[in-house]
């Protein structure tokens, strides 16, 4: 049995299913561990008030964890270029056609170029501590110039993305691995494990910053799904997707416990939690100002590789739709020479670029919001749906424990999404509602559902059994 749909014909630009286990853990690692933890170490331990945020960090990672079992099991029985897309399409077009992946392709226009944006952000912060006078006007123009690199650098063919995402992941590498060495060298116990008084009281700073610590936890570890999106570039997708899932998560999560155990043994939490560059005041305070300048381009380095990794997998997204004939046709198309879908890539360089100009908190809370609804919550509901609607689908990985993770990651991101505040919440449900206008004017010119019937398409089960009856269904 096949695991995935029929091949485009020779001639025609098509994917290629490259990338094997190494590669695609290279790239969720890669992704997860961007500039992250080296921005937001400080703003976690400042929100949760003291040493204590480790255990924000280890919160994380079970949400991730839970969450990223529900990217395995749809991902391997649906290995298809579009990740969540796909998933929402396939699950909720029995009762309400294509609104769903509609909605989610138009959040995704939105969450992962600000997600990238504020690896940009990132980078122009660990700029400074070249030239602390960098004036804001210059900060933006290389923000702009960062981004335009990125795309430069994702303007070729996978098999060349590869080698250069596993070079980059052993710079990734050396830049933790290094941080963590240098911490570990010079660590007291006593800055690392010494709470400030009444810290877990009730109505202390950490049940106060736990809604706070826990989504910038989070956002670190996003990542671990990018490659879900490009599912249609791995060799035997059923294996090496949920593995590259999970692996990514368990040795990220190791990595973050080290860096901020390592962190906070070595200066006191209050000068780290003001720190605009951690990660060179750490290896300043250890080994010295010529090391800190080494370790802040390595920082930099890695931080262009996180978000060189999430524009890869990110404009597969609204290419899938396109060709779905649920998105703009432009983005359907595929580069005809290096096969990656270059409009779908520009386009969301482009919203990267305008991201830039936002602060990092404003990003935080924004692409949290915005994210959290469709492909969090929704993305859940999906994997029981397709349970029960399409119960012979091949699922080479099945979630261990099924239903509790998927419960542990909907009551995560529910708590992610109450405590994201009032305004990030008022937005994300605008922009939803706006989205559901802006489908309801497509879908009266395109006369599909609710204008038209509903296309029943279950391209994963058809590639399988061979193609079912397409009458409308309840």
């Amino acid at each position: 049995m096949s695991e995935s749909p029929p091949s485009a014909p020779p001639s025609a630009p098509h994917f290629t299913r490259t990338l094997g286990l190494r590669s695609a853990v290279a790239v969720n690692m890669t992704q997860m561990c961007g500039i992250g933890p080296f921005i937001t170490i400080p703003q976690i331990i400042a929100a949760m008030g003291g040493p204590q945020a480790i255990i924000g960090w280890i919160l994380g990672a079970g949400l991730a964890m839970a969450d990223g079992l529900v990217w395995a099991e749809l991902g391997a029985a649906m290995p298809g270029a579009g990740g969540t897309y796909l998933y929402l399409r396939e699950a909720f077009q029995y009762r309400t056609g294509r609104l769903m992946p509609f909605l989610f392709i138009w959040s995704v226009m939105v969450f992962i170029p600000l997600t990238m944006s504020t690896g940009v952000v990132g980078i122009v912060d660990y700029l400074r501590y070249y030239d602390p006078d960098l004036s804001p006007a210059a900060g933006h123009a290389i923000s702009l110039a960062i981004t335009g690199l990125v795309v430069f650098t994702l303007y070729r063919n996978i098999t060349a993305i590869a080698k250069l995402t596993n070079a980059l992941f052993v710079v990734m590498l050396i830049t933790v691995g290094g941080t963590i060495v240098a911490a570990l060298t010079h660590f007291d116990a006593r800055l690392a494990f010494t709470f400030p008084s009444g810290a877990f009281a009730s109505g202390g700073p950490f049940w106060s910053g736990l809604g706070a610590g826990l989504l910038i936890a989070t956002y670190d570890y996003l990542g671990y799904n990018t490659t879900a999106y490009m599912a249609a570039e791995l060799r035997d997708p059923g294996r090496v997707l949920p593995r590259s899932i999970i692996y990514a998560i368990l040795g990220i999560m190791i990595i973050y416990l080290c860096l901020n155990v390592g962190v906070l043994g070595v200066l006191p939490w209050q000068e780290v939690a003001t720190s605009t560059s951690i990660g060179s005041a750490v290896m300043e305070s250890t080994w010295g100002k010529p090391a800190a300048r080494v370790l802040t381009a390595l920082i930099i380095v890695t931080a262009f590789a996180s978000i060189m990794t999430g524009l890869l997998g990110g404009s597969r997204v609204p290419f899938n739709a396109a060709r779905d004939k649920l998105f703009f046709s432009v983005f359907g198309r595929l580069h005809p020479r290096l096969n990656f879908p270059n409009i779908a890539l520009l386009v969301m360089g482009i919203a990267t670029a305008i991201g830039t100009f936002f602060s990092l908190n404003d990003l935080f809370n924004m692409l949290m919001a915005v994210m959290v609804l469709i492909q969090g919550i929704v993305q859940i509901a999906a994997l029981s749906v397709l349970r029960r609607r399409q119960p012979n689908l091949r699922r080479p990985y099945r979630m261990w424990l099924y239903p509790l993770p998927s419960l542990i990651a909907l009551a995560g991101w529910l708590f992610i999404y109450v405590q994201s505040g009032s305004w990030t919440i008022a937005i994300s449900l605008a922009w939803i509602i706006l989205g559901v206008v802006a489908f309801l004017i497509w879908a009266y010119f395109e006369r599909t559902w609710p204008f038209g019937e509903k296309e029943i398409r279950e391209e994963f089960l058809e590639a399988q059994t061979g193609p079912r009856s397409t009458l409308p269904h309840d």
